[in-house]
């Protein structure tokens, strides 16, 4: 049920990665027309195209998690037996929490630092920019907790016990069956 919800959750963020990156391609390839050809330009595309990127890039670090296609190694991990293969996720998800954990408190501190002040060029409030940390953070931590449970009750498959796939082995659907 939980998978499900974070499952249409990365996939309407999928849909947001592509719009945002639609809207980069657009300004920019606009902006650079406008300078050659009018010698004028839009005054916020640089600066939005920037932010859309910074967002772009933590919400595919979320669908990217959720998938388990980050980078990795399973050298050690993969000779191991199964209750060694539990032990090294169970561990990993636990550091990996305490990083949201540090990164939600970082990102926090700095959305209130910068709550006041604005952008030189859109002049809307830094929080914004500031903010794709806290988004990751919470996602990040909801899609660890819940394979984490997953692999406290033993609903987890063998195959899904090493953290990492070979690029030949992603998914091409619902990245947990």
């Amino acid at each position: 049920m939980i998978q499900k919800v974070i499952n249409k959750y990365c996939q309407v963020l999928s849909w947001l990665m592509v719009a945002s990156l639609a809207l980069m391609v657009v300004l920019v390839f606009t902006n650079v027309v406008l300078r050659y050809a009018l010698n004028s330009g839009i005054t916020v595309s640089e600066e939005l195209s920037r932010w859309l990127f910074v967002w772009l890039t933590f919400l595919g670090a979320i669908v990217a998690l959720n998938e388990r296609a980050h980078l990795g190694t399973d050298m050690l991990v993969s000779r191991l037996n199964a209750r060694g293969k539990k032990v090294c996720l169970g561990l990993g998800h636990v550091l990996m929490l305490f990083i949201c954990w540090l990164l939600f408190k970082g990102t926090l501190d700095q959305v209130k630092i910068n709550w006041d002040s604005t952008s030189a060029a859109m002049e809307v409030s830094m929080a914004i920019f500031y903010g794709c940390g806290l988004v990751f953070a919470v996602s990040g931590a909801v899609i660890l907790l819940n394979d984490f449970w997953r692999l406290l009750s033993g609903q987890l498959a063998d195959e899904e016990l090493v953290g990492i796939r070979e690029s030949d082995d992603m998914p091409h659907g619902d990245p947990h069956p």
